[in-house]
């Protein structure tokens, strides 16, 4: 089947020559004759399955779009870079080099995923977030903010990796990882008998969680488990005192806004806001107002405003309002 055309209509994305989309026939959410986005040549995006350009998102060099991947908004995936699955890459978003996102993965905003990064599964990467090198986001993992995730690293799980955080090298940060600052994780190796890397970083209950090899789990169990196995050899000795550096290293105390009840915050502009995640209409009375902090949480805050009605995430905080502020 042949789902759609090149058109005549053309625009010049860095010295390439892009070429609007034409719908032939009627596929998903897609009507015969309904214009699409911008790409430079027919293997940019397939014939089969629902995948589509849309908007303003461009298409070029050796990239493809297949499946039911999405592309929309001003995205733009390039090089030898694939999307597909059920994929979506939209808003300012750059997907490139090698990079693949498939999956159900969705990566947005300004975030960029590029060199041999994979990002897939439900993972999402969003806000102003890199993920390159041969790093790896999956499972249900999501890295955005400032964050950066390179080298061999894998984030995956449920962690949430935002903030200025940098994950790196041979790091790997799962499970129930929050991490959002530099001093949220310590990459430790060659170590062992393996002389391999042992990460250790902050997790959703402001502890520190431990990723060694098969083992996986909190601090105390690791230790446990170092005396089982190894006593008090050389290598235990080593893990230990990589343990006492965690303890010193990783701040389990403070939250992303550094918030405490009282405090005001600048709630995320109507524009910022995305409504898809865990969003009750009722809530965009608040958008971009400031609300007073009544408790804090792992992963947001309580409001006095709303009586508490509302549980509201900090990726929906803009910012801490400091006193005199308007």
């Amino acid at each position: 089947m042949i789902k759609f055309e090149l058109t005549s209509k053309f625009k010049l994305c860095f010295g390439k020559k892009l070429f609007q989309i034409r719908a032939l026939v009627s596929f998903a959410n897609v009507k015969e004759g309904e214009l699409g986005g911008w790409i430079e040549k027919e293997e940019n995006l397939s014939h089969y399955g629902d995948a589509w350009v849309y908007g303003d998102a461009r298409v070029y060099g050796n990239a493809q779009v297949y499946g039911n991947a999405q592309v929309y908004g001003n995205a733009q995936v390039y090089g030898d870079a694939q999307v597909y699955g059920n994929a979506q890459v939209y808003g300012d978003a750059r997907v490139y080099g090698d990079a693949w996102v498939y999956g159900d993965a969705q990566v947005y905003g300004n975030a960029q995923v590029y060199g041999d990064a994979r990002v897939y599964g439900d993972a999402w990467v969003y806000g102003d977030a890199r993920v390159f090198d041969d790093a790896q986001v999956y499972g249900n993992a999501q890295v955005y903010g400032d964050a950066r995730v390179y080298g061999d690293a894998w984030v995956y799980g449920d962690a949430r990796v935002y903030g200025n955080a940098q994950v790196y090298g041979d790091a790997r940060v799962y499970g129930d990882a929050w991490v959002f600052d530099e001093r949220h994780i310590l990459l430790v190796g060659p170590v062992g008998s393996r002389l391999a890397y042992t990460t250790f970083f902050r997790d959703a209950d402001r502890e520190i969680t431990v990723s060694c090899g098969c083992f996986f789990g909190k601090l105390d169990s690791f230790l446990v488990e170092v005396t089982k196995t190894h006593g008090d050899n050389r290598h235990a000795q080593i893990y230990r005192m990589a343990a006492e550096m965690a303890k010193l290293h990783i701040d389990t105390e403070s939250n992303i806004l550094d918030l405490k009840p009282g405090d005001k915050v600048q709630i995320i502009s109507k524009e910022k806001n995305d409504s898809t995640r865990n969003y009750d209409k009722d809530m965009e009375m608040y958008l971009g107002s400031v609300m007073t902090v009544a408790n804090i949480y792992n992963s947001g805050a309580i409001m006095e405003e709303d009586h508490g009605k509302w549980f509201w995430n900090y990726f929906r905080i803009e910012k801490k309002v400091e006193e005199g502020e308007a």
